[in-house]
């Protein structure tokens, strides 16, 4: 609620895998922070666990191999897991067997079967919707292209200036002083 979507439709899909059921609704927007809501059958994880890893795994690889097969971006460009999640809203719930909390409050899921399983589903399962909606695609490639540049500009911003502090602090002679308008 307040942010522009960047695609109308959610991105929905479900699946069973070995008994395990993986179901993820996402849908980004225009804001800069990630929305998470992860569950083990029906229950909030909180702390997310094995089945989060594999699903930001998945969607890291499967938006940078979309992105190069379709010349978007090159190597050198390529955004970061930080970058595709930023504006994301994701819901995801897994149903299994013999599920495993760690932690004290049990909000973790530790199953590490379930990493893998989650990964594979949501790599196949976002390919397709990537490959059906090639809009929706360019769309969310450009945003995390954007999310790049910013973190990229952000970070040598903040080298400039803990180089120019570095500076300020020494003395150079002349010739090897940094320049400076007067």
């Amino acid at each position: 609620e307040g942010k522009e979507i960047i695609h109308k439709d959610i991105i929905y899909f479900e699946k069973e895998c070995n008994g395990t059921i993986v179901e993820v609704a996402m849908q980004y927007n225009d804001g800069y922070s990630e929305n998470v809501y992860s569950f083990a059958n029906n229950i909030n994880t909180v702390e997310g666990g094995t089945h989060l890893s594999g699903f930001r795994a998945a969607l890291t690889r499967t938006l940078n191999g979309y992105a190069k097969n379709k010349g978007i971006l090159s190597e050198e460009k390529a955004p970061t897991g930080d970058d595709y999640k930023e504006g994301l809203t994701v819901v995801l719930s897994i149903k299994l067997p013999d599920p495993q909390v760690e932690g004290q409050t049990k909000t973790k899921l530790g199953n590490s079967e379930v990493k893998s399983v989650v990964e594979t589903i949501v790599g196949e399962k976002l390919s397709e919707y990537l490959e059906e909606n090639p809009s929706v695609g360019k769309k969310i490639i450009e945003k995390c292209m954007r999310a790049a540049e910013a973190r990229e500009a952000s970070r040598k911003a903040r080298d400039l200036v803990r180089r120019k502090n570095a500076l300020d602090s020494m003395h150079l002679p002349g010739k090897l002083a940094d320049c400076s308008i007067n």
